[in-house]
């Protein structure tokens, strides 16, 4: 097949790249680099199935030349990582959403499958767990810029389940908390990235708040695999899904998982958000996926257990980060 990946020198878009040209499909990728680095494809120029364009999705007379020749569609360029958000909401909010209809205009346009890649964000601070796709989203106030990284990309979805009603191929996924190899040193809201950079520094690990806020850690290997199904199989079209592991992990002993597994003599130390946020900054205490629907229906079942893949991460950040 012939593939756009939009995002796709970021960490998870590098992956899923790697995983189709492995496939046999030719791929091209567009990213600005804003996040995404291209590091994580150096080692794909020259192959003759890869090519990779360095602009921005808001360009639309690129997407114009180049969507009518792809047979498939996985859109990951976004702005990614609350910091960033809280940092400029505006371009965030452009990029997740414009450049989104964008894309998903031209998919439209020349009647392509595509796959939008959304986020845990969406269910906001609900505390029902496990988050199924269909529940509730809880949000706080508009004034919080927290939350408009959840809004943004639940309008990216209600553009893609309006196109879908029209009859365009479209499946929305859903990560949980992606780690793995290539995950960026400058954390980008990622707390395996930020822990890894200072276990392996020596520096303090930084825990926000009491440190007993869960997260659901899923590897890029189950991350990329849950992708790739929502893009061939037939029964994910019209279709979200969670894609995360479902075992639950308080932050403080993802801390203390790290600095054994690094053999770090860092010193764990908690912090305020305000400290790293700023003020009126709001978090969600418990953040699990249901993934009985992406099992039923693509056949999604995520297999690397949390210590055997903060293991390979950690040995890749070791080899990679500045310490």
């Amino acid at each position: 097949m012939r593939v756009l990946v939009t995002g796709g020198a970021g960490y998870i878009g590098s992956h899923l790249v790697d995983a189709l040209i492995k496939r046999g499909d030719e791929v091209l990728v567009i990213d600005n680099l804003s996040t995404g680095r291209f590091e994580n494809i150096r080692h794909l120029q020259g192959h003759p199935a890869f090519r990779f364009i360095n602009d921005t999705i808001l360009n639309e007379s690129l997407l114009e030349r180049m969507i009518p020749s792809r047979d498939l569609i996985f859109h990951l360029a976004a702005a990614v990582g609350v910091r960033n958000v809280l940092k400029d909401p505006l371009a965030a909010i452009n990029t997740n959403v414009r450049g989104t209809e964008a894309v998903l205009d031209h998919a439209f346009r020349y009647w392509k499958r595509i796959v939008i890649a959304s986020t845990s964000e969406i269910y906001g601070k609900a505390t029902h767990v496990p988050f199924r796709e269909d529940d509730d989203r809880v949000l706080g106030s508009t004034a919080v810029t927290r939350w408009s990284y959840s809004m943004s990309k639940a309008i990216d979805e209600h553009f893609a389940f309006a196109y879908a009603a029209k009859g365009l191929p479209v499946s929305i996924v859903r990560y949980f908390n992606s780690y793995g190899p290539r995950i960026d040193e400058r954390g980008y809201g990622s707390v395996v990235a930020n822990f890894a950079r200072q276990a392996l520094r020596g520096d303090p690990i930084t825990v926000h708040g009491d440190g007993k806020q869960s997260r659901c850690f899923t590897y890029i290997s189950d991350t990329v695999a849950g992708t790739v199904l929502a893009g061939e199989v037939d029964g994910a079209i019209g279709e979200a899904f969670n894609i995360g592991n479902p075992t639950e992990t308080p932050v403080l002993e993802l801390a203390q998982t790290m600095k054994r597994l690094v053999r770090s003599k860092s010193p764990i130390q908690f912090v305020p958000y305000e400290a790293y946020y700023g003020t009126g900054f709001e978090d969600t205490r418990r953040r699990v996926p249901a993934v009985d629907k992406a099992k039923r229906l693509l056949g999604f079942v995520p297999k690397v257990r949390l210590e055997a893949g903060l293991a390979k991460t950690l040995a890749w950040c070791r080899a990679h980060y500045r310490h």
